[in-house]
């Protein structure tokens, strides 16, 4: 097999998404565009891969903090695709395979979708192009095949013919051939067009102009679509959700409304997990299985463990880290906490940096105060402890095991194993004064109406 390199082309400015965010930094599945791209390629095999950006912003650093200098090529000023690309000449003079080049902005294409390409060009195609058949073809060029099925040009939509209107294969802009043959292609097309720029797709005539075999391979819309626009980057997300849906579905993840359900690109969840409606999976979630997700709830950066219950209502934030047959209830939110086997939090509490043992309850109410405005501080529960509801545990703090905190306590000093640790003032009563207090009010408000009147 030949060597693989991609040159993925990012340096538009994406203006069709009328936002600050640059368009290949917007997300699909909690991932930016460029890196589902990239994430694609490395999949396919491609050992070398260069992004074309533009001089300076948010994308060039974005690649080089995953790619390294090395990955990124800039193009200034932008003059084009074939442009673009041919910028990327340097980068791969001493590369001796075949060279993909795809856009930075195609969230759903997948490694078994480029396959086919290879495919093509290891059964003697000199280039390989990516088509396919869109819903409605209004604004796309046109792939235009001979008899005998092989590429002769593609042509765009300002320039086509009725006839040539009426073909329904699209092209979708992703190219492969061999380095020697794109670069010279490149180097031969002109930008004698009124924008004055340099098309990528010139070089299937440059290709056709010296009998070299071009063709196609169709591929479905959705494998290819782009997202240009709000509305395209939904549509993205949308198909991107049912397929994860389906997958999870058919790896034995129980969901009774999937259509509610909503994953991050890299969610893992094991077959027998129970997943209940309306929730969603933030980027860097692992559950077990046998876990149950119960509806309403919002997990990011968490670990569920076998037979966990989270939920209704539950956050879990980065660190979350649930152990088997824990209970993590409604209106309780765990940031960077390890809560051990069997612990219980089942009502309105924050449980934030630190720890939770094993079989520990965490009542109603209980705060890990956490944060005093300049640093964070770490609470740990030790196992079997028993907190009581509305204590507000100020870190750094520590609870021995099967100690007991009173309710309605401020813990401000460590608690020692099977102590318990009450931090209240003394009730006082005052015999009869609510009865006292009801008359002299009610007599107040009376006089009040009377003057009113």
């Amino acid at each position: 097999m030949s060597a693989r390199a991609a040159v993925i082309m990012a340096a538009g400015h994406g203006t069709r998404m009328k936002s600050a965010v640059p368009k290949v930094l917007h997300k699909v599945g909690g991932r930016a565009l460029i890196d589902r791209v990239i994430d694609t390629v490395q999949a396919a095999g491609c050992e070398r891969i260069h992004v074309v950006v533009g001089p300076a912003g948010p994308v060039r650093a974005h690649v080089e903090a995953r790619l390294g200098p090395g990955g990124v090529v800039i193009q200034d000023p932008p003059l084009g695709t074939g442009h673009a690309v041919l910028c990327a000449a340097d980068a791969l003079a001493d590369f001796g395979g075949d060279v993909l080049v795809i856009n930075g902005d195609c969230p759903l294409l997948q490694a078994e979708d480029l396959e086919h390409l290879f495919s093509l060009r290891a059964k003697g195609a000199a280039l390989a192009i990516m088509g396919f058949e869109p819903a409605d073809a209004l604004l796309y060029g046109r792939i235009l095949r001979g008899a005998d099925g092989h590429v002769i040009r593609v042509v765009e939509p300002s320039q086509a013919s009725e006839e040539e209107k009426a073909v329904r294969l699209c092209n979708a802009g992703m190219y492969l051939a061999g380095r020697l043959d794109l670069f010279r292609w490149l180097s031969r097309v002109g930008n004698d067009n009124p924008k004055g720029e340099y098309f990528l797709t010139g070089i299937i005539a440059e290709a056709t102009h010296e009998d070299a075999l071009v063709r196609a391979h169709v591929a479905p819309e959705t494998a290819v679509m782009g997202a240009d626009t709000p509305m395209q980057l939904s549509q993205a997300e949308a198909v991107f959700q049912a397929r994860r849906r389906e997958f999870f579905l058919a790896q034995g993840v129980a969901m009774t409304a999937p259509e509610t359900v909503f994953f991050a690109w890299d969610t893992e969840i094991a077959p027998g997990a129970s997943i209940e409606p309306y929730v969603v999976f933030a980027p860097g979630v692992k559950v077990a299985a046998g876990a149950v997700i119960r509806a309403f709830s919002h997990l990011e950066g968490a670990a569920v463990a076998s037979g966990a219950l989270v939920g209704p209502y539950a956050r879990l934030r980065p660190g979350a880290v649930i152990g088997a047959d824990a209970h993590i209830g409604n209106f309780v939110e765990v940031k960077n906490v390890k809560v051990g086997a069997g612990a219980k939090a089942n009502h309105l509490s924050y449980l934030g940096d630190g720890s939770v043992g094993a079989g520990a309850n965490i009542g109603a109410g209980t705060i890990f105060c956490n944060y005093d405005g300049f640093f964070k501080y770490e609470t740990h529960v030790g196992e079997n402890a028993f907190i009581g509801s509305n204590t507000a545990l100020v870190a750094p703090v520590r609870v021995g095991e099967g100690a007991y905190t009173g309710s309605g306590s401020v813990i401000t000093r460590d608690v020692a194993a099977d102590a318990l640790a009450l931090e209240r003032g003394q009730q006082a009563e005052k015999p009869g004064w609510a009865a006292r207090f009801r008359k002299k009010m009610s007599e107040k408000k009376a006089k009040r109406a009377k003057v009113g009147a």
